[in-house]
């Protein structure tokens, strides 16, 4: 049996995967990583999944459990990390994924690490996704979509290696939500029947307008908007503001549909254009990385998502200088992103992905 560090939110999901672990005789210590409560100038407001009702929720599940609980402070490298790094690429006219960040850098870059000082030979999380050890002694471990489709995370966990999914348990990747509410209740655990937060956990409000102009405002410089023949037809309001494929709120008035085809930060000017002009079959990937570690040496064929909750697409994806790939897609998708991650899968397998750039 395994000493395992187990991340709590003081949600159902990770409840239940400490409760599962420790019933199946691991030896089981509950964490909470304290990432923000608010800055000095009271930007950042708390929200539900980051709430201090939350982290004590996580506190009574480990008491009824009979398991110790501890509560480590990463608000700096929450703060840097992921906050930071979420403005600063709005300002250079990109749309991150905040979650991809935290789980890179906060959840199992700093965790593992902590794990690994502490004597912990294993780090448990309540995501939705299933891990596959190894078939013979040789082979890699795989990360693979969770059974439950709707609830499945694999995208958000698509930068996991080796030496990462070789010290993980998700206990959580073969059950549906459903079953582990049930589960869940069936434990008296309290968490049970706890909602979900669905919004980025520093936006509790919900609009990262507002966290852009409160955090970035020079960032915020109105420019031209311009149609694809460089004609100048309106003004917007700082180029943040904007994403790729957005139609409603630019002042453009009645007539034509138009849809934002590009942010252009060197002329600080939004590019319109017709709703065909927004899809693509064709784009660039950087930051690659693989599950099984190996970077592949001629292209191959799969699946893309190329958002947290797009349809996969199948396409060719030929890889370039490490870390870079061009993919083909078999048919055009609409407002390819850049800043959003492109995740490669083999069916289920999830084998790997980067961020998509202009």
């Amino acid at each position: 049996m395994t000493h395992t560090m187990v991340a709590m939110s003081g949600g159902v999901d990770s409840s239940l995967a400490a409760a599962l672990l420790h019933e199946q005789g691991h030896q089981v210590v509950g964490v909470t990583m304290h990432l923000w409560e608010g800055d000095d100038d009271d930007h950042l407001a708390e929200s539900l999944c980051c709430s201090t009702d939350m982290a004590e929720s996580a506190r009574r599940v480990c008491a009824q459990l009979g398991i110790p609980y501890y509560v480590f402070n990463y608000q700096q490298e929450f703060r840097r990390l992921v906050v930071d790094h979420f403005v600063r690429a709005y300002a250079q006219g990109l749309t991150p994924n905040p979650c991809l960040e935290c789980n890179r850098e906060i959840k199992f870059r700093a965790l593992l690490a902590r794990a690994q000082t502490l004597g912990f030979s294993h780090v448990a999380t309540g995501h939705y996704v299933r891990l596959v050890p190894p078939a013979t002694p040789a082979a890699p471990y795989e990360l693979w979509r969770a059974v439950d489709q709707a609830k499945d995370q694999s995208y958000v966990l698509h930068m996991l290696g080796q030496s990462d999914l070789a010290r993980l348990c998700f206990p959580l990747g073969s059950m549906t939500k459903a079953e582990v509410r049930a589960a869940a209740a069936a434990r008296g655990l309290e968490s049970a029947d706890r909602p979900e937060s669905q919004d980025i956990c520093f936006v509790p409000d919900g609009d990262y307008r507002n966290l852009l102009r409160r955090e970035a405002p020079a960032s915020l410089r109105p420019g031209p908007i311009v149609d694809m023949a460089g004609r100048e037809i309106g003004q917007h309001q700082g180029l943040p503001l904007y994403t790729i494929g957005q139609r409603r709120g630019l002042g453009l008035g009645g007539g034509e549909s138009r849809y934002v085809i590009e942010l252009d930060v060197a002329r600080n000017a939004l590019v319109v254009g017709p709703r065909e002009a927004i899809l693509r079959d064709r784009f660039c990937v950087e930051q690659a990385t693989f599950c099984d570690d190996q970077w592949p040496q001629a292209p191959f064929s799969c699946l893309v998502q190329v958002r947290a909750h797009a349809d996969p697409a199948p396409a060719v994806v030929n890889p370039q200088a490490p870390g870079k790939c061009v993919v083909q897609l078999q048919q055009p998708l609409k407002a390819i992103t850049p800043g959003q991650a492109a995740v490669f899968y083999a069916t289920e397998r999830v084998l790997g992905g980067g961020m998509i750039v202009r």
